[in-house]
């Protein structure tokens, strides 16, 4: 049924004193709630099954006053299934079907804390009980993420309860369009899937166009390897994306807004499509938004996987139903976008700051991070660390900061070696700039970039030269062939990559590859050949060393290039138990048992096989 203002803030009033226990630790009603994470990496670990076996648990006992509700993503992705009971802020990592039972009769029913359960110091191995005292979630600081881990994502009273809507209401009664972008300007807010433009400046370029038909788009064209910033906010609080673009569509004056999302989120899109579907129900996406003559209505767009599409005018061509290829610039969307109309087109994340800038004011939001980098970004953070998972934090905080005291450092017992920020359009940053402040200047001036946000550490055991060809690999395949600069250009410079990795390079390719970069930078048509050099060219610049190691010494300090390593057998330690012998799937193995055996080294195809078969220990 159709909502009123009147309805919603009654809605707002009404459920907030029902779900006060989610953010309030104080609450002091007999009501408890298990908040399981259904974001897509828990869910991969049954986290579905958790849910269903808690709430079976609860009927067969008739235990009441207590839910089991699902909520989105929480972060600490390495530590789940999370569980968390509220409003005890009790944080139980790692569990299973088989721990529900425990989790009802001992802490449930006889208020005692699951120790077992609980997430343990790096360090010290030291449990932690409450969510708020995890070192994960000390130095972050929750905007865009606000409501996932808190609310049901596909109950629109659970958004409502914690100021949904109030945004679009606010805008709609008492906000002329130009009010709404000279907020944002005044806020700072840079667009977040990886540029940086000033929010506020987009926005009012598309308000000035003339034309009686604009559009709204959502970029939800989530490529960069290891990234999950995008996926998890629409998985958690689609309905902040959804009242942001209808924010944008009355600040610039556009009726239809479109959600450009990947069919590689199934949860994403399922949650969306029900989060678009309630807001039409409540009135709050069609004619006659709140009571006003405001006009909105948005669709969903299923993108095929290709990473190109992530550039805007390549998005744009894919959402008409053409081949995602960049297009020509100027004209730029603002002047002529989707189907030669102006268009308004900002990412996940971005949308994700609009309602909370609303509520509570460009001065609060300009307060947090940088003079040049205002509020707080979303990282991946992945690869080499500890704590894998979503860390939201303000802009300025270092790399130091996001990999040690928040990512718990280097597992293993191995050292940092890079951190690469901007996925295959980023760069690596050596251990020297660790305490670096993350901001869009401080990473472009050494050699990086912010990107969307994807953030992926490496330790000493990962060999640079090679992580540039897998960044390469991944560009070669993902380019859409439409320039020469980057069909041919980034092929080329793959195969020195490889050349080089295979043993067969020479001190010309290293120089080679630094022409292929600067040209394929300056004369690709879009951000992805513009881009597609950065690995190489920070890899160079910061372990060239490295590079002349493959080509001068025929070496790989860190042991990946296969045919720069040689795999051996310790005479001393080998006891000729044959085992090795038997793994070895080229027959390169030679000897008797009990006596010491022999690698062939012409056969050896470095599959290391017989390393993981010897218990000795004696292969390396």
């Amino acid at each position: 049924m159709k909502k009123s203002i009147e309805d919603i803030e009654k809605i707002r009033a009404e459920k907030y004193k029902e779900l006060s226990l989610r953010v309030d630790n104080n609450y002091s009603g007999k009501q408890k709630d298990i908040l399981v994470c259904h974001g897509t990496g828990c869910t991969s670990s049954k986290s579905p099954e958790i849910l269903g076996e808690l709430k079976k648990i609860l009927k067969e006992k008739k235990i009441e006053n207590v839910n089991v509700v699902m909520v989105g993503c929480l972060g600490l992705c390495s530590k789940g299934p999370v569980v968390i009971v509220r409003p005890d802020d009790t944080f139980y990592s790692m569990v299973t079907v088989q721990d529900c039972e425990e989790i009802i009769n001992s802490h449930i029913i006889n208020g005692k804390v699951v120790e077992k359960l609980l997430c343990k110091t790096i360090d010290t191995k030291k449990a932690i009980e409450k969510l708020d005292d995890q070192p994960f979630y000390k130095k972050q600081k929750r905007i865009a993420l606000k409501n996932c881990g808190v609310i049901d994502p596909e109950i629109i009273d659970e958004y409502i309860a914690f100021d949904g809507f109030k945004a679009l209401e606010k805008v709609l009664t008492k906000m002329k369009p130009e009010e709404v972008i000279e907020e944002l300007t005044k806020s700072g807010l840079r667009g977040r899937g990886g540029a940086g433009f000033p929010t506020g400046m987009k926005w009012n370029f598309v308000l000035k166009e003339q034309g009686e038909q604009k559009y709204v788009v959502c970029n939800a064209d989530e490529g960069d390897p290891g990234a999950f910033m995008d996926r998890s906010i629409l998985e958690g609080d689609p309905h902040a994306v959804l009242e942001a673009m209808s924010i944008a569509g009355y600040t610039v004056g556009a009726n239809k807004g479109y959600i450009y999302v990947r069919a590689e989120y199934p949860i994403a899109v399922h949650r969306l499509q029900i989060a678009i579907d309630q807001e039409r129900e409540y009135g709050l996406l069609g004619k006659n938004i709140l009571g006003t003559d405001h006009e909105f209505d948005i669709e969903i767009r299923l993108g095929a996987g290709a990473f190109v599409c992530g550039e805007e005018t390549a998005l744009l061509e894919s959402v008409e139903g053409k081949r995602g290829q960049p297009r020509l610039k100027p004209p730029f969307p603002a002047n002529s976008g989707l189907w030669q109309k102006p268009t308004l087109i900002n990412n996940v994340e971005t949308y994700a700051n609009i309602t909370r800038i609303i509520n509570k004011g460009a001065d609060w939001y300009s307060s947090i991070g940088t003079e040049s980098s205002k509020g707080t970004k979303v990282f991946a953070l992945g690869g080499n660390v500890n704590n894998v998972g979503l860390v939201e934090v303000p802009m300025g905080t270092t790399l130091r900061e996001i990999i040690f005291d928040i990512g718990g450092g280097i597992p293993n017992g191995r050292t940092f070696k890079a951190a690469q920020t901007g996925g295959p359009s980023g760069g690596c940053i050596p251990e020297k700039y660790l305490d670096t402040p993350i901001d869009y200047e401080s990473l472009k001036e050494i050699g990086s970039m912010m990107g969307s946000g994807g953030l992926i550490v490496m330790d000493d055991s990962k060999c640079m030269v090679n992580l540039a060809k897998f960044y390469l690999d991944f560009t070669v395949s993902e380019s859409c062939g439409k320039c020469t600069p980057c069909r041919v250009g980034t092929k080329r410079m793959w195969e020195i990559l490889d050349k080089i990795c295979e043993g067969n390079g020479k001190e010309e390719d290293i120089e080679n590859l630094r022409t292929l970069a600067k040209n394929i930078c300056k004369a690709s048509v879009c951000g992805l050949g513009q881009t597609a050099p950065n690995p190489v060219i920070s890899t160079l610049k910061y372990f060239e060393d490295e590079y002349r190691e493959h080509v001068i010494d025929k070496s790989c300090r860190a042991k990946e290039c296969k045919n720069l390593t040689m795999i051996e057998i310790d005479p001393e330690k080998c006891k000729g138990c044959d085992l090795c012998k038997k793994a070895c799937p080229a027959n390169a193995i030679t000897g008797e048992v009990t006596k010491v055996h022999e690698i062939d080294q012409n056969k050896c195809i470095k599959c290391r096989s017989c390393v993981s078969a010897c218990p000795f220990k004696a292969i390396s």
